[in-house]
């Protein structure tokens, strides 16, 4: 057998996805191909002011299709929004769900569709394969170029009771069709797209290092990381290139199919953990953790992080593994520094005192099960505390 295939069985779950500008405008086109007869359009207030909201909406009502909006979406959309939401869902008699916006709408719109077809509350579901059942047909339609929860089998929400992040991971949460439109992009701002950008980033590493990678998900991971390199920092110098701006979502939209299948690591685990504790932006734990993790996993993958070297661009080909090592966390130090992501976990306000408690939490992440490397609670906090 050709070493570079795996002798495990590997499974790949992608939506139907359609790419480029104006994709938008096909929301009420596809709602109507997949039979809806009264749609819920999912987005949040920032989205709908941005005019991207509205234009799926006509796109909808333009197919005859009744509709109710739900924008009562925070940041890491937290569980009572769900329940919300899913209330609204079943009294106004939905039988489809559209998304628009980053990965807040389309994993609280995820949520949604689990309680509409399952009992209990949305907190019941944590883990792997707990969905047993189809959910509602699900549009979604980034507006972010870092999630990728248009393309993936994940859904974070918040508990703001235990204050952690948790992931659901089924393949009954990959949506339908994701309706990729890299212009809705332009109204980010510079910072949200660093924050994305890097995640998309992180999402494409850990991917490519994950215990559960297939030569299906390397093409993916490998790709993003090289559009990440190539595109991030260009357009945050020029954020109305729209060529750039594509480059970053195609980046986004790759790191998604491979993370959705190959899963993640220590670095999600852990920025679940932080995020949920302290409100987070995602994107920012994961940029601030991601050299800390690199680091430690490093010895147990050393050759899996040379290909990441070398999708980055580094000459690092020949390098001895120490010097590899060190080139690796320089360049993905300076790339974060650059997008202007500069603080620390103690400038968050993350202090000593709250490491243990992050690493229980993080050791309790569905996405730690595949990281390269065992981590026991006290190699988490250590890296906790080296990102202080």
């Amino acid at each position: 057998m050709d070493p570079s295939f795996p002798e495990e069985i590997r499974k790949f779950v992608a939506p139907e996805i359609v790419f480029g500008l104006n994709a938008l405008d096909l929301a009420g086109q596809y709602a109507a191909n997949l039979g809806a007869r009264k749609v819920m359009v999912v987005s949040d207030p920032g989205v709908e002011a941005a005019g991207w909201a509205g234009r799926v909406v006509d796109s909808i009502m333009a197919e005859g299709l009744p509709l109710v909006i739900f924008t009562e979406v925070t940041p890491n959309p937290r569980a009572e929004e769900v329940m919300t939401g899913a209330e609204l869902y079943r009294l106004a008699g939905c039988d489809a769900i559209v998304a628009v916006g980053g990965g807040s709408p389309m994993d609280c719109a995820k949520g949604i569709g689990i309680m509409a077809v399952a009992g209990g509350h949305i907190l019941d579901y944590e883990g792997v394969d707990q969905v047993e059942v189809p959910i509602p047909p699900l549009i979604c339609l980034p507006t972010t170029a870092g999630s990728a929860a248009d393309v993936s089998q994940f859904c974070i929400i918040s508990d703001t009771d235990r204050k952690v992040k948790i992931a659901i991971v089924s393949k009954a949460m990959v949506p339908d069709v994701s309706l990729i439109d890299p212009r809705t992009t332009t109204t980010m701002d510079s910072d949200l797209t660093a924050c994305t950008g890097l995640d998309a980033l992180t999402h494409a590493i850990e991917a490519y290092v994950s215990t559960a990678n297939s030569p299906l998900t390397d093409l993916h991971a490998l790709e993003a990381i090289r559009l990440v390199a190539g595109n991030l920092l260009p357009t945050l110098a020029d954020p109305q290139n729209l060529s750039r701006r594509t480059q970053l979502m195609l980046a986004s939209m790759h790191a998604g199919l491979a993370f959705s299948n190959a899963i993640l690591g220590a670095v999600h685990a852990m920025a679940h953990s932080l995020g949920g504790f302290l409100d987070l932006p995602h994107g920012e734990c994961n940029a601030i953790l991601l050299e800390h993790v690199i680091g430690y996993n490093f010895p147990a993958v050393p050759e899996r992080y040379r290909g990441v070297a070398l999708a980055l661009g580094l000459e690092a080909g020949g390098l001895p593994h120490d010097e590899l090592l060190s080139c690796l966390l320089a360049h993905v130090r300076r790339l974060r520094q650059a997008a202007g992501i500069t603080r620390t976990l103690s400038t968050l306000g993350v202090t000593d005192g709250d490491l243990a408690e992050l690493s229980a939490k993080a050791c309790a992440d569905a996405c730690l099960l595949t990281n390269p490397r065992q981590a026991s609670p006290a190699d988490i906090e250590g890296i906790y505390a080296r990102a202080l």
